[in-house]
């Protein structure tokens, strides 16, 4: 009995093995192009992530553009394709983008982070695949790119902007766009040479495949003709002329901003990096022991000046947190402040958590706030963070989230406090983006636009790593060529920096180590274009975008062809017969011309989507005749 089960049981296997094996052919035949076009969007999305610090391979995003191009224009991609192959390009960016999350919450909040940023080029797949038909595609991605960064500027929970493409141009020859048109035109601009070098590519490979062929002409007079015309790489290569032109012409701007004219006023300003006792979230658990690391480099800062080591600063600027404990509502911390504003003989820029007054004592809220300190008179001007950060400063949908997550519970309740982002430091109009406020355009550009000629950056990174600090520094260095200023970068932990105009750097500090920084800038009055019209710049961009995306839905008759199939009444064809999910041989859909057998592989979603052809006409699927006819 054993022996006849176990006879029954080695035919049924060798069956089953048999029947794998007859059907690796046409499954390799469906998977193999698929398989192309998976690799390549995730090879796009590594790429971007290489553009960012601290590896600054800023060419990164242009190749990452190019290969996710290619993915989206290919014939058997459909908007539900366009949508799975943005997702794993998203994903296969931000996922490394982004580690540092998980050194704070752990791996799953990180990895959800990540596949939330990843809706946003997953939407640009879909909207891309919907305008590829339409005259000059390349323009439309771009646009299409640039409205998908704007989205996610703003949703959810205020947006997360981190990962915009500009943001890791920090080191690239294109950076100077940004002082015409800001962060969103610099993104535009990479990925519009991506996307035109794939149209280069696209035409010139399909010329060679059928243009390139010589007819022959039958008797000795008619000439030889060339089967198809020359390949239209015009417009992609226009685009690319444009980008590499706007570049080289504000270039010598840029660059003088950085040396400087002679004629501009200069302060000497000096940062202060005091460390703390241990990262993470409960690095204030000590109390004073961050305030005290502050003061103790001030003191040290001071002894240097007097020794006739460093310069006498002018201000001093202290990172956010700097004082862990208020020093409005303790008076040893005051003291202690006073003390060492005293001591360098200027005052400090401190920053420092306070209580909203009027709020609750069963639910207190707070601010994020920088104080200007003077030596005598000690608190007067004050900027509170206006963009609080969701999920760390404070906690959205509390009613949700406490539910999912215990970390929940950790986030802090601090409300944002909206103001000029300006504060008045011995005499010097100085604009704040407290730490992550500098990836959102709007901080900065209110700040100096409300009269900044300097920046600054005050960063709290105990609770993250040096990553972290990297990639926030190349922002600050776009930002400093978007609205021609220095930029004045004070971390905690650090990285501690000054940033010139044109985007380099001039002193830096190590980091999680105590330092200080001290400098002579010069400050700044003239208004960029980015800074002037940046926003106006930006809406154009994006409602362009939409006009496109509703043209490439009117230009797909208003609906894709598999969502208006579904809502029709079957009408017989002769495909009729073709099983569902497989290709009508008619229609060629794969990366590679197809072989005499005709295998093909069918379109992403398995349906029975039909490309649009050249010319935007869909050839009819009803070719005979209707029940009935004769």
């Amino acid at each position: 009995m054993t022996d006849r089960l176990g006879a029954v049981g080695r035919r049924v296997v060798a069956g089953l093995g048999a029947a794998a094996l007859a059907r690796l052919p046409a499954v390799r035949a469906a998977m193999l192009p698929r398989l192309t076009r998976l690799v390549c969007a995730v090879a796009g999305g590594v790429l971007l992530f290489t553009s960012f610090p601290s590896l600054n391979w800023w060419w990164g995003a242009v190749v990452a553009a190019a290969l996710l191009a290619w993915v989206l224009k290919h014939p058997a991609t459909t908007p539900a394709g366009g949508l799975g192959y943005g997702f794993l390009f998203g994903l296969a960016f931000y996922l490394p983008l982004l580690p540092w999350i998980s050194m704070l919450v752990g791996a799953v909040p990180w990895t959800v982070l990540a596949m939330t940023c990843a809706v946003f080029p997953a939407l640009f797949g879909l909207c891309a695949v919907l305008v590829r038909q339409l005259p000059g595609w390349p323009v439309w991605f771009a646009l299409v790119w640039t409205a998908q960064e704007w989205l996610k500027s703003i949703v959810p929970f205020g947006g997360f902007p981190w990962g915009s493409v500009a943001f890791g141009q920090a080191q690239g020859p294109f950076l100077p766009l940004a002082k015409l048109g800001g962060a969103p035109l610099l993104s535009m601009a990479i990925v519009l040479v991506g996307f035109s070098a794939t149209a280069i590519e696209l035409e010139i490979v399909k010329w060679w495949r059928t243009g390139s062929r010589v007819h022959r002409g039958v008797g000795d007079d008619e000439p030889a003709t060339a089967d198809t015309a020359p390949p239209a790489v015009v417009l992609p290569g226009v685009c690319i002329c444009l980008v590499l032109f706007a570049s080289v012409i504000v270039w010598p701007q840029v660059r003088h901003a950085g040396t400087g004219s002679g004629g501009e006023p200069s302060v000497t300003v000096a940062v202060v990096q005091g460390n703390v006792p241990r990262l993470g979230l409960d690095f204030n658990a000590q109390r004073r022991a961050v305030l005290d690391n502050h003061v103790r480099e001030t003191l040290r800062l001071a002894e240097d000046v007097r020794a006739g080591q460093a310069p006498q600063p002018q201000f001093v600027i202290w990172p956010e947190d700097s004082s862990d404990i208020d020093p409005l509502a303790n008076v040893d911390a005051a003291l202690e402040i006073s003390q060492a504003a005293t001591a360098i003989g200027a005052p400090i820029l401190i920053g420092t958590v306070s209580e909203l007054p009027g709020s609750p004592p069963e639910n207190p809220q707070y601010t994020n706030t920088m104080i200007v300190w003077n030596p005598s008179t000690g608190p007067a001007d004050r900027h509170d963070k206006e963009i609080v950060q969701p999920f760390g400063e404070y906690l959205p949908m509390p009613w949700l989230f406490k539910r999912l997550s215990g970390y929940a519970n950790r986030a802090g309740n601090m409300v944002p406090r909206p103001g000029r982002d300006v504060v008045h430091i011995a005499g010097v109009p100085v604009g704040l983006a407290t730490c992550w406020e500098v990836i959102f355009d709007r901080v900065p550009r209110k700040a100096v636009l409300n009269g900044a000629q300097l920046l600054a950056v005050p960063s709290n990174n105990a609770t993250f790593n040096k990553t972290m600090s990297e990639q926030q520094l190349g922002f600050a260095k776009v930002r400093a060529v978007e609205h021609d200023r220095y930029v004045v970068v004070a971390g905690t932990t650090g990285i501690s920096a000054v940033i010139a105009p044109d985007g380099a750097e001039l002193v830096r500090t190590d980091f999680f180590q105590p330092d200080y920084l001290d400098i002579q800038v010069r400050l700044k009055t003239k208004l960029t274009p980015a800074t002037r019209w940046g926003p106006m710049l930006q809406w154009l961009l994006v409602a362009t975008a939409g006009a496109a995306i509703l043209a490439g839905i009117r230009h797909n008759r208003w609906f894709p062809r598999p969502i208006r199939r579904r809502s029709e009444a079957p009408v017989e064809s002769p495909n009729a017969g073709t099983p569902t999910g497989e290709t009508p041989p008619d229609e060629a859909d794969s990366d590679s011309p197809p072989d005499e057998g005709g295998n093909q592989t069918p379109p992403d979603d398995g349906g029975d989507y039909t490309p649009l052809h050249e010319g935007g006409r869909r050839p009819s699927r009803n070719f005979g005749r209707h029940r009935g006819a004769t």
